[in-house]
């Protein structure tokens, strides 16, 4: 065998470059359009539901389903950083319910309900509660995940049980009420004739989409999701930025059970049961890759302003609630099958 190696060709020669596979050759215009690709299918959800029911275009019922979308779309919104590195937390629903349910178990006044809670901490320390308790979900997470090297899916998904029956522990099944204002006011404030939490949601979005488009961390995000040993070769710290990754969507969701729990008033033992159907449905039609690497924000936005917007015209057509599940899941399969079609690569 001989250890001659054939000579390159200069690097001068056009003729010799070589040929650069179609997918790379894509011009970047096509891919920005993926970010709107949601924009026309909401236009035409939009015009049914105007047929369907006029009062869909109402001012009072656009404000509806922005604020009904508004406590996922922050949940979306943590869930696509994490899809974006290559990961996945399906503990973020259990997170959901469980930020919220501990800082009313320590704050509410047991004499008031019943003897549910044990009134340790004043009611001033319970929006600062509820982010401590997410970001440590999220930093436990990353320990299991970045530290010990588990495998991610498994971690939340077992995560998302020992959440779920902790936060039925504390509250023995029932429901946390009599919250103090502390708890309430992000849920149920109007600032400018518009929910809080909508203007909440917003602007976290407008804020990642400068921070993942604009920021070296963001682009660092989409550099391990797309390959993480390349990641680690070119000087990305990729251990810390995924543990931050993990601790800034369990900070996110727990932000965002304290939203439904101030508009509801409450926090039910089961607070965000199911959440993570949805969330990924929009992640998924919005283009967020669960392979990761892909995906935008504004994708994962008008992911979950369309899923919610069907639900709206559902609701008004006098579809019965039941079938949401159901209309999840059949959103996800096909946004699967289009991202395969037009992908070209094989989902493992």
């Amino acid at each position: 065998m001989s250890d001659t190696l054939p000579a390159s060709p200069p690097a001068s020669s056009p003729a010799s470059a070589p040929a650069v596979p179609a997918a790379v050759r894509r011009p970047p215009a096509i891919a920005r359009l993926r970010d709107v690709a949601l924009v026309p299918a909401i236009l035409v959800v939009a015009v049914v539901g105007f047929i369907v029911n006029p009062v869909f275009l109402s001012s009072d019922n656009i404000i509806n389903v922005l604020q009904s979308m508004s406590e996922i779309s922050i949940v979306v919104l943590a869930e696509t950083i994490v899809l974006i590195t290559g990961k996945m937390d399906l503990s973020l629903e259990s997170t959901f319910g469980l930020a919220p349910g501990i800082a009313a178990w320590l704050v509410v006044d047991p004499a008031v309900t019943h003897g549910l809670g044990v009134h340790l901490l004043p009611p001033a320390l319970a929006v600062p509660v509820v982010l401590l308790v997410g970001a440590l979900v999220g930093a436990f997470n990353g320990l299991l995940i970045v530290r010990f090297g588990l495998n991610g899916f498994i971690v939340t998904l077992g995560m998302l049980i020992v959440l779920r029956g902790l936060l039925t522990g504390v509250s023995g099944g029932k429901t946390f009420f009599a919250l103090p204002e502390s708890m309430t006011y992000l849920g149920s404030a109007i600032w400018l004739g518009v929910p809080a939490s909508v203007w909440l949601s917003l602007t976290l979005f407008a804020v990642g989409v400068v921070a993942l488009g604009y920021t070296r961390s963001g682009r660092a995000l989409y550099a391990i999701g797309g390959n993480a040993d390349a990641a680690r070769a070119a000087g990305i710290r990729t251990d810390r930025i995924l543990w931050l990754a993990l601790i800034v969507a369990g900070a996110l969701a727990a932000l965002a059970g304290l939203l439904i729990s101030g508009r509801l008033a409450a926090v039910p033992a089961a607070q965000g049961s199911g959440a993570i159907f949805q969330v990924f449905a929009a992640a998924v039609i919005g283009g967020v890759s669960l392979n990761g690497g892909k995906g935008t924000l504004f994708g994962a936005f008008t992911g979950v302003l369309l899923l919610f917007m069907i639900i709206n015209v559902l609701t008004l057509a006098g579809v019965p609630a039941q079938w949401t599940n159901f209309l999840n899941g059949t959103v996800i399969l096909v946004a699967l099958v289009v991202s395969r079609v037009t992908g070209g690569k094989a989902q493992t």
